[in-house]
């Protein structure tokens, strides 16, 4: 069994200044890929699901089947709610033993997103879990959740006194990325990143990862961005994988050769993450 916690796999990741690529699974074919190719690459992997995710196949079937599939691969594979903005699902989920969750109360106040935060972290506590926070929200629509733009900039010092009292584990703090496709290169804030993590020594958390070159990614993780989300490169892969391979082979009915294909294109582009991220060969 290789299901650890979101510490386990974050810590020495933010220490030696690597980043762990938390991929966005939407079924069994894409769990299946990422998992696989991480044990192919030696690689820590995070498995994390949006909240539609888990509306459409419900908490305990997508928690018995990443269990069965992590138990197979010696490497460290954490199982991680994105985005939640509902107390109950990310009870839910903690109850039935997922292994952190990111509770989203960017909509919020900041003292009502401080407040609920802080339960959260209570809750996750019972069960040996952790909890990512989120303050300021990110721009773009990522699985219902979101709104085309960024959330208003609060004080630093604010930010930095939600990190230190409400208990969270991970942060993902507004630096200019957005989620889904970019129409133009954001404007990355790695002065205030930097601060961030100066201030305390927190693994910080990257929304918005698709469209990234590796020489952002690779200053953002070196800048101590331990966890590095890739949701919309993902669903593009998957999609792009059925509509090729049906469309150079219209006339065959084989199911299981389509799923292994998806699933191949699944493992290279996880595997090409795993590289530029620098996880490859650290577990």
């Amino acid at each position: 069994m290789t299901v650890v916690s979101l510490p386990e796999i974050l810590d020495p990741a933010f220490e030696q200044r690597y980043g762990v690529a938390a991929f966005n699974a939407v079924d069994d074919i894409t769990m299946d890929g990422l998992i696989k190719a991480a044990e192919e690459s030696r690689s820590p992997l995070i498995i994390q699901i949006s909240v539609k995710t888990v509306h459409f196949w419900g908490v305990d079937v997508i928690k018995d089947m990443f269990t069965d599939m992590a138990r197979r691969v010696s490497v460290p594979v954490t199982l991680h709610l994105d985005h939640c903005p509902d107390p109950e699902v990310a009870r839910q989920c903690l109850e039935a033993g997922w292994n952190s969750v990111l509770f989203d109360g960017s909509k919020l106040s900041y003292e009502e997103n401080f407040r609920q935060t802080a339960e959260i972290v209570k809750m996750a506590a019972q069960t040996g879990a952790c909890v990512e926070g989120e303050l300021v929200a990110v721009a773009g629509v990522e699985d219902g959740v979101g709104s085309d733009e960024e959330g208003a900039l609060l004080p630093i010092e604010d930010e930095i006194t939600f990190i230190r009292e409400t208990g969270i584990y991970c942060y993902a703090p507004p630096i200019g990325t957005a989620h889904g496709f970019y129409k133009a290169a954001p404007s990355i804030r790695y002065e205030r990143l930097q601060q961030l993590v100066e201030a305390t020594q927190m693994p910080m958390v990257l929304h918005g990862g698709t469209g990234l070159s590796p020489e952002v990614f690779q200053r953002l993780i070196a800048l101590g961005t331990a966890k590095v989300n890739i949701s919309t490169d993902l669903k593009k892969t998957y999609a792009d994988g059925f509509r090729t391979y049906l469309e150079e082979k219209p006339t065959e009915y084989n199911p299981l050769k389509l799923i292994g294909s998806v699933r191949d294109d699944v493992k290279r582009l996880a595997q090409g993450y795993f590289k530029i991220f620098g996880s490859e060969g650290k577990a």
